[in-house]
């Protein structure tokens, strides 16, 4: 194997930890630091950022560190407006299996309990909503959240894994962006996969040359498709975890609706010369930096989408690409803005307030500068006929 350069990440401007979360996080380094020892040295970063997400207990995804809304270290749509979970419910209603929904890593059960509130209302409850949860403390805060819809806990079910043979509507919101990616760079026209090494007690980056066959295979395929070889030395990521993860669900479906919303670009935009240092990205108490090597267990590690490659992933194991759109064109073809009721009179400061912030958060789910481009939406089905919803135009499947 030959090695090539090695760096460290810097702190940067970050806020300092307090001493529970700096104990917290010392403990996740110490175990990462026992695994690289145990590995001979080294470990890949996809292992890395397995371990600083999902250590049972500690990594980020599995204490009981607040991290969503103001309190936590980022926030999603359902957080932003309930229009959101409004809006995919009136997508479960509009397909022809929406009858038993499963929703794939429900955070803290807010978008949960705004489709089941909306689906209430049009007397079109789910038989069952089932939830696909790890972490036992999430699972207990989406308990919490959505116990406050009288008489609706008994209709969730909590999953340890995906359902065999299941049918109906399944939906994963910002759930992609946290798996594990294998990272890779490009210099001197070879191919090297990023390792994390640890030198008295900080973590730096080793650069080894690939042997993974499936990396490598990707890389070239990329270099042939892509600007990627245009660029003098080029740093990115691959999800393959995201992959397996989409064939691994498809072959428990009978008949079923998949709705992936996450941030990406198809691979062209993805892996442009451009972009050469990745997509990959942390969030600590609302600050974004792309430092994953820092804060580990308490800082959250995600990396875009590559769209091209979840289409390929569903393609291969007999699934229909049914839609593809910016999050933005999703929702209006959803009749987001007759949601929003733009003909309401509003006759009291309380309605006009009311109003405006209602059209502040709908601003915040759809303007390019906010969520409304970077997201995206793909459906998806296996043995299903009926007609998708929320594609109607725009729709930008010809990019993939």
């Amino acid at each position: 194997m030959n090695s090539s350069h090695a760096n460290s990440p810097k702190s940067g401007d970050l806020p300092e930890p307090g001493e529970e979360a700096k104990s917290h996080s010392l403990k996740v380094a110490k175990h990462i630091q026992d695994q690289i020892v145990s590995a001979g040295g080294l470990i890949s970063f996809e292992t890395y950022m397995k371990s600083a997400l999902y250590l049972p207990e500690l990594g980020y995804y599995r204490c009981g560190t607040e991290k969503f809304g103001a309190l936590g270290d980022f926030i999603t749509a359902p957080e932003i407006s309930p229009l959101f979970a409004q809006s995919l419910a009136h997508f479960i209603l509009s397909t022809e299996i929406g009858s038993v929904v499963l929703e794939v890593g429900a955070g803290n059960g807010l978008m949960c309990m705004g489709i089941l509130k909306a689906l209430e209302k049009q007397a079109a409850l789910p038989d069952t909503y089932y939830i696909l949860e790890l972490s036992a403390e999430l699972r207990e805060r989406q308990r919490q959240t959505i116990s406050q819809l009288p008489g609706m806990i008994d209709r969730v079910k909590w999953l340890d894994h995906l359902p065999m043979d299941f049918s109906g509507v399944v939906i994963a919101n910002e759930l992609l962006d946290a798996m594990p990616v294998t990272r890779f760079s490009l210099n001197n026209e070879k191919i090297f996969e990023q390792h994390v090494v640890c030198h008295e007690g900080v973590f730096g980056y080793k650069y080894i040359e690939a042997e993974n066959p499936r990396l490598i295979e990707r890389v070239n395929d990329l270099q042939r498709q892509t600007s990627i070889a245009e660029a003098p030395e080029y740093l990115s990521e691959v999800n393959f975890v995201a992959e397996d993860w989409l064939k691994s669900l498809a072959e428990n479906l009978s008949s079923a609706v998949v709705l992936l919303i996450d941030y990406g670009y198809p691979r062209s935009a993805y892996y442009h010369a451009q972009r050469n240092m990745g997509t990959l990205m942390c969030h600590y108490q609302h600050r974004a930096h792309p430092e994953p090597l820092l804060l580990p267990g308490i800082q959250d590690i995600t990396a875009f989408i590559d769209f091209t490659a979840i289409a390929d992933a569903a393609l291969d194991v007999g699934m229909e690409i049914n839609g593809f759109a910016t999050q933005a064109h999703f929702l209006l073809n959803l009749g987001l803005l007759d949601m929003l009721d733009t003909d309401k009179s509003v006759d009291t400061q309380e309605e006009l307030l009311e109003y405006l912030k209602a059209s502040g958060e709908v601003k915040r789910l759809t303007l390019p500068g906010e969520m409304g481009e970077t997201f995206k939406v793909m459906a998806l089905s296996k043995n299903c006929q009926g007609e998708i919803p929320g594609f109607d135009q725009f729709d930008i499947r010809h990019l993939l």
